[in-house]
């Protein structure tokens, strides 16, 4: 397939409108990006997911060409559980009650968050370089922080992050994405141009603030609940993070996942950060290797539904 046989669409999901693609044959496959990106993360891999996938990739509230709502001091509006519902709204109203996900740094926190809150919506899912949001902050050192050093910017109150990002964002995007491993040389000129011009367009830059400030206060109130009750995700989980990045240096993605969720399985990739644009290649064929699952056993209930994917601890 190409990109001529994917439809566009905007859906009104939990009161805000959402942007994304469609495309494809076979069982569906929710796609979310991360910061400061949009769908268009997933360029390299649309086409091949499409042959053996119902593939549906989105922009998340505040970002790329979806809404971006009024917030409030509570930040509840970009909640993780806010952006999950909207896209599980997404897939249902394509007809899709079950599905798998695949997810890479924010959109990762979000599906995270959508397996807990939505237990029988998400067969499988994928999170690409990401430790669970509460481990990465309570266990911050310096190596983190100089690194992520925007987790920590963005959360300040307004208009500060806003006004200094505003005034340049196509620096800001250039800046955080530039300064990984692999610098800016894996991602493809025109969807670069595309992250700045989404970063650019009216609101976003507060968007943004409002998911990182989100993540700070309410998005951990939620995981600590979570733990407080003994909840863990129930469904089949596969990680994998970036060989040369930095939640390799800071953290054991494996050991943090399992903290939260029962069944964790997962590698390393030879690459940094961005594993959709560095190493394709590698991401496709671990799709592959963890979703297309034998017929007779997993790939049934992908197909058809199955068990309700929460379990207490």
């Amino acid at each position: 397939m190409s990109f001529a046989d994917f439809t566009p669409f905007r859906l009104d999901a939990e009161g805000v409108e959402i942007f994304g693609l469609r495309g494809g044959n076979g069982p569906p496959l929710l796609l979310m990006h991360g910061h400061p990106q949009t769908h268009r993360i997933w360029d390299r891999c649309l086409p091949r997911l499409a042959a053996h996938f119902t593939v549906v990739a989105t922009d998340l509230r505040g970002y790329g060409q979806s809404g971006k709502p009024a917030s409030d001091h509570t930040h509840a509006a970009y909640s993780k559980r806010a952006m999950a519902a909207d896209q599980v709204a997404v897939m249902r109203h394509f007809g899709f009650d079950r599905f798998l996900v695949c997810a890479h740094d924010r959109g990762a926190r979000v599906a995270h968050r959508m397996a807990l809150d939505h237990p029988d919506a998400v067969e499988r899912m994928m999170l690409l370089d990401i430790a669970p949001t509460l481990a990465m902050y309570e266990g911050t050192n310096r190596a983190f922080a100089t690194a992520y050093f925007h987790w920590f910017f963005l959360i300040q109150p307004q208009p500060l992050p806003e006004t200094l990002i505003g005034a340049d964002p196509q620096a800001y995007v250039k800046a955080v994405m530039g300064s990984r491993h692999a610098g800016l040389a894996p991602f493809d000129p025109d969807a670069l141009q595309a992250y700045c011009d989404a970063l650019a367009s009216p609101g976003a830059v507060h968007a943004m603030c409002e998911d990182y400030r989100a993540s700070a206060t309410i998005d951990l109130e939620h995981d600590r609940a979570d733990l407080e009750r003994g909840l863990k995700v129930g469904c089949p989980v596969r990680v994998l993070w970036g060989a040369e990045g930095v939640v390799a240096r800071c953290f054991d993605p494996l050991h943090e996942w399992r903290n939260v969720a029962r069944d964790v399985s997962g590698r390393a990739v030879p690459c940094g950060h961005y594993i959709p644009e560095e190493a394709p290649d590698a991401l496709i064929a671990e799709i592959h290797d963890f979703f297309e699952t034998d017929e007779s056993d997993e790939g049934d209930r992908v197909r058809t539904g199955g068990r309700v994917n929460a379990y207490r601890a």
